[in-house]
């Protein structure tokens, strides 16, 4: 289950003691992630997604005579029997030059063909449609201009509450010891997706690195070392591929302390509806070099050094401004802390809550 959806439902359950919630999953681990409460209940049943999803889901909103159904995911029942909510994060799949664009599994593709013929439909049936930034109501609301002024509402995303400055020297030490890690490194948490911008940011860290000597390695997390390789080998830099670490995946926990102890945290994407990694990080106080692009501005305002990164060279400058400029760093980190506790899921839960008492 998306942890946005679990911290949504958290705060739900501390600010609602009025209302019955009942949280469909699909057969697996998730009830094992939420807990139930008095007015809060879990109803599993199975089923291939979209089956699950179209089929099978109306027929519980029948069976638990909802007075709202909120599908939290982008896609819906086409045919609902009760008033539907949707959260559309973002209509990435809707942009043709995204949908089958280079670098997408089997499994992404499909999942942004069914999000294209879904959205299309949702966005005529639904109630009320939730996205989370101004950008993506901005990008909707373009792409979708018949849409009645009053259905689409931007309620913003938030960031959890264990991302804080980590200053446990023993914690610190079991980490870098778990993950093998230098004492200077910079973290970048990227992957396949080409909105990610995964080999301009690995070309601009080589790039600082060949220009300013090896002083900093960068942790990549769970991305293939092949990948790695191929990109800095077409850009003539495949001699820094040593000052590239592969970790393998992180679990959510161990996060703060990652990004609390890195040098800089490189957020770089070309396009996001939101970007709750470039909260978190600016909540562990570490600076943050983000891009131009998309909701990006809006969320970090002036807590992030933000460049133009579809040029790998101003990542390696951005990069070697945050590493020579104490003064920028300090402003930085002091604004990031203070940017990030302008985002809340509390927020975000009363907004929804909002929401759900105007239907």
């Amino acid at each position: 289950m998306d942890f946005v959806v679990l911290e949504l439902i958290r705060e739900l359950q501390h600010i609602d003691q009025e209302n019955d919630y009942f949280i469909f999953v699909n057969d697996g681990p998730d009830d094992q992630v939420i807990k139930e409460s008095k007015n809060f209940k879990i109803i599993r049943f199975g089923g291939a997604y979209p089956i699950w999803e179209q089929l099978k889901l109306p027929k519980m909103a029948r069976r638990y005579q909802l007075d709202i159904l909120h599908c939290t995911s982008n896609t819906a029942p086409i045919f609902c029997p009760v008033p539907l909510v949707v959260t559309i994060h973002d209509i990435i799949y809707m942009e043709v030059k995204n949908v089958m664009g280079k670098g997408y599994t089997p499994y992404q593709l499909f999942g942004n063909l069914y999000r294209k013929f879904m959205v299309s439909r949702l966005v005529k049936t639904a109630e009320k449609i939730i996205t989370v930034s101004n950008f993506e109501k901005g990008t909707i609301r373009n792409y979708f201009t018949e849409m009645p002024e009053d259905k689409l509402l931007a309620v913003y995303n938030g960031v959890s509450r264990h991302f804080q400055p980590i200053e446990d020297n023993a914690e610190q030490e079991r980490i870098r010891e778990k993950y093998q890690l230098p004492e200077h490194y910079f973290l970048f948490l990227g992957n396949t997706d080409p909105k990610k911008n995964t080999a301009n940011t690995l070309i601009g860290f080589a790039r600082y690195c060949e220009k300013n000597g090896n002083h900093f390695k960068l942790m990549v997390g769970d991305l293939d070392r092949e990948v790695i390789r191929r990109h800095l080998a077409g850009a003539g830099l495949e001699g820094q591929l040593d000052n590239i670490l592969n970790t393998g995946y992180i679990p959510n926990a161990e996060l703060p302390v990652l990004i609390s102890m890195a040098e800089v945290f490189l957020y770089p994407s070309l396009r996001e509806s939101f970007g709750i990694p470039l909260l978190e990080a600016m909540a562990c106080g570490t600076p943050v070099l983000s891009g131009l692009k998309s909701s990006l501005p809006e969320v970090a305002g002036d807590g992030a050094l933000l460049v133009d990164v579809t040029d790998a060279a101003n990542i390696s400058d951005g990069i070697k401004r945050l590493v020579e400029d104490k003064d920028l760093r300090a402003e930085l980190i002091k604004k990031g802390l203070a940017r990030s506790k302008e985002f809340s899921w509390e927020n975000t839960a009363r907004q929804t809550l909002k929401v759900y008492q105007s239907l």
